[in-house]
């Protein structure tokens, strides 16, 4: 209705079944990949830069600043932020009544990578990582909305199909156990061109999951970026030997089986925890642990603060197959936040994450170096900032 005019009507049940259902084959099977054998190093400075300046990790802030996101002054997280204001946020917060502490959180995950590997594990981890995003920023767990965004191939061919029916039941699974129900979605289907020589190319198998939050109280609001020399450095989450899909095997031209899967149990409790850590105001910084892995998310935390960081990886909760250096570093495993507490809130804050996993794994320093020592205690990673932001920000610096 429109001013009290009826504009229209249409009947539920022609909307939910006036449409005729298709009938087509679906069918999946799990590739036969394996892990490539890459020469262990002394030092990963190099392919740490690399993936910095990797297009998928690499500052947007060219694209960003094209945009006005501090439109009627309501912006309390912003894209960009830190101690140069250029920082890589996980989320965005804006408060929309300008009398009421209450605000909406934003965020988005996806990483194509893992669909080349198994669609399931790839839709999932964008759930996760979208879920993740919103708590680091300080948003409630349990208020969670998302959305899809599914861009696919030719869905007459079975096997594409049965990449799309793989990740619609990781949809379902990831929303069931979150709690986070799909409130709207788009699909871009059929994404392929046929060349004069009868080449097929299709997109990648991918799936964008944006997802909405409740704030409840955006003063609580917590940032990626260090705070304070001192202060203490957590990595909430177990890191396993997941280097299926990652950035590091991506610079290798590798792509490699052991995409990140997850315990659906498991990352529930730590969104839950991490935010219950925040609301209590035990945590100073927050970021989530994704492309590029612990390494990446440790220099981004650094360079955005304009502070150092010192690892030491002895400190890091791993499964029983995640030895090597490179696995440690640059594992891409789901479900993990950094975290960074004052030294006077520690016996606190590692009271609320006993049963899940959870280690300390370095401090935040005044030097201005990112610096990683292995669990031999050699310093597989000593580099300086400015050379690590430089790297991250060339490449799209247009």
């Amino acid at each position: 209705r429109y001013e009290g005019t009826q504009v229209g009507q249409l009947d539920m049940e022609f909307l939910h079944e006036g449409i005729c259902k298709y009938d087509r084959k679906a069918i999946w099977e799990t590739k036969k990949l394996s892990e490539p054998v890459l020469e262990a190093k002394d030092n990963y400075n190099d392919d740490l830069r690399k993936i910095l300046g990797s297009y998928n990790v690499a500052s947007k802030e060219w694209v960003i600043r094209q945009y006005d996101h501090e439109v009627q002054g309501g912006s309390v997280v912003k894209p960009l932020m830190g101690a140069e204001n250029d920082g890589p946020m996980d989320a965005a917060v804006i408060r929309p009544k300008y009398d009421h502490d209450k605000g909406v959180a934003m965020s988005c995950g996806m990483n194509p990578c893992y669909g080349d590997i198994d669609p399931y594990w790839m839709a999932l981890a964008g759930i996760d990582e979208a879920v993740r995003n919103l708590v680091c920023v300080g948003a409630d767990p349990e208020r969670i909305a998302i959305l899809d965004n599914y861009c696919w191939g030719d869905c007459t061919r079975p096997e594409t199909l049965g990449a799309l029916v793989r990740a619609s039941q990781a949809c379902y699974d990831g929303a069931m156990a979150f709690g986070t129900p799909f409130i709207s979605g788009k699909d871009s289907l059929n994404n392929e061109f046929v060349c004069e020589d009868g080449t097929r190319i299709a997109v990648p198998y991918t799936l964008l999951i944006s997802a909405m939050g409740i704030v409840e109280d955006v003063n609580r609001c917590v940032t990626m970026d260090v705070k304070k020399a001192g202060n203490l450095i957590f990595v909430v989450g177990l890191t396993k030997n997941e280097l299926g899909g990652s950035h590091y095997y991506k610079v290798h031209n590798e792509l490699g089986a052991n995409v990140p899967k997850m315990d659906l149990e498991t990352s529930v409790a730590i969104s839950r925890r991490v935010a219950k850590a925040i609301r209590q105001g035990l945590v100073r910084s927050c970021h989530d642990c994704s492309e590029g892995g612990l390494a990446v998310a440790l220099a981004e935390m650094a360079f955005a603060g304009d502070l150092g960081i010192e690892a030491d990886l002895r400190g890091l909760a791993v499964s029983d197959d995640c030895i090597k250096p490179d696995a440690m570093l640059f594992s891409e495993s789901n479900s993990r936040y950094l975290i960074e507490v004052q030294p006077e809130n520690f016996d606190v804050f590692a009271k609320l994450m006993l049963n899940i996993p959870f280690g300390q794994v370095g401090e935040v320093i005044e030097d201005k170096k990112l610096l990683i020592h292995d669990t031999n205690q050699n310093t597989v990673i000593d580099a300086d900032l400015d050379t690590l932001k430089k790297a991250w920000q060339k490449p799209l610096a247009w």
